[in-house]
């Protein structure tokens, strides 16, 4: 969280009285969220720039691309000229810089329909698919971890066996095992496709299912291993040694003490996680034939789509400024400590 300000020395003087004086909390999380903020800012600048030198490097031409097999060399110069292809690089990210700090993410080369419009419906799909895998994660790898450090045997054992083969396992090799098996042989759950809420509820969220299954595979692994080793610690500690002696139940202990101290390590965990999870959208949407950033990167790639490549891009470095910066102010909430060495 944002700086606490300096402890005042003077406390340590013999003869000082009155406490150490310090920032207020309020004064320490907005400093956090001016740094945030300014990093954020220079983050967006360096991915966006760095995609259009990427983009720059790929072989081919996006106007032979748009033009088709049968256009004549002519054809595809006039159209590079018009879309200012012929410029260099620095001036064309110039160009666009200048449009996005104005709120216009450009024109799709493709489709010719505005990339804010085009990616809209797409990032809500993302989101829903990263939210929905981040939860089903954090519930079940908190339940699996928590079970895994208080219950030994076979059941212990299991589980550690479990979260080793989620984190080797491949997403897009479960997300075609779930596929195949759920979608096509058993055909409980629709094997590719999506269907917005507005459509219909039930259908929206069966249509998620196995995409949400093969994303979180890997989070309620790492999840369950870092739950483990904290609630492994934290149960060590004397405090807990004499909640026991003090006859508290062992789910009150469990809950309001054991999971509270090992809190800030998991939501660490849920942070890096999630960021993973928005990485692994672009396999697992092209697996299920999902309409979201994930899949519309890829086929702007295939496509020499440079607008919606650099605004997918945009909004995936988005994602991961957002989700660092509710993780610091998770930390604070969850130990005001943290303030004094942030």
């Amino acid at each position: 969280m944002g700086a606490a300000g300096p402890i005042d020395t003077r406390t340590a003087s013999p003869g000082f009285a009155g406490p150490p004086r310090r920032r207020g909390a309020a004064g320490g999380i907005g400093a956090m969220l001016a740094r945030r903020a300014v990093l954020g800012v220079l983050l967006l600048f360096a991915v966006s720039a760095l995609t259009f030198l990427l983009v720059a490097l790929i072989p081919g031409d996006p106007a032979a691309a748009i033009l088709g097999a049968t256009a004549t060399p002519e054809q595809i110069q006039t159209l590079d000229r018009q879309l200012g292809f012929d410029q260099p690089v620095w001036e064309q990210y110039g160009q666009w810089l200048g449009h996005a700090l104005r709120g216009d993410m450009g024109t799709s080369l493709m489709s010719s329909q505005p990339v804010s419009t085009e990616l809209g419906a797409a990032a809500v799909v993302t989101l829903a698919l990263a939210l929905g895998s981040l939860a089903v994660s954090t519930v079940a790898g908190v339940t699996l971890g928590v079970m895994s450090a208080t219950r030994h045997g076979w059941t212990a054992r299991a589980i550690d066996v479990l979260s080793l083969l989620g984190l080797a396992l491949p997403n897009f090799w479960v997300a075609l095992v779930l596929a195949s098996v759920f979608g096509v042989s058993l055909g409980w759950l629709p094997a590719t496709g999506y269907v917005p809420f507005g459509d219909s509820p039930y259908e929206w969220l069966r249509s998620l299912v196995l995409p949400v299954a093969a994303l979180a595979v890997a989070g309620v692994a790492g999840i369950a291993r870092q739950t483990r080793a904290c609630v492994d610690e934290a149960m060590g500690r004397e405090f807990v040694e004499s909640l026991w002696v003090d006859g508290l139940s062992r789910r009150r202990i469990l809950l309001r003490h054991v999971l509270r101290n090992a809190a800030i390590p998991i939501v660490s965990t849920m942070g890096t996680m999630f960021i993973g999870i928005l990485g692994g959208t672009v396999v697992v949407e092209s697996a299920f034939a999902l309409p979201g950033l994930g899949r519309a990167a890829v086929q702007a790639t295939t496509q020499h789509d440079l607008p919606v490549l650099v605004a997918t891009a945009v909004f995936f470095c988005l994602g991961v400024i957002v989700v660092n910066l509710l993780t610091d102010l998770a930390y604070g909430w969850l130990d005001p400590k943290v303030k004094a060495i942030r």
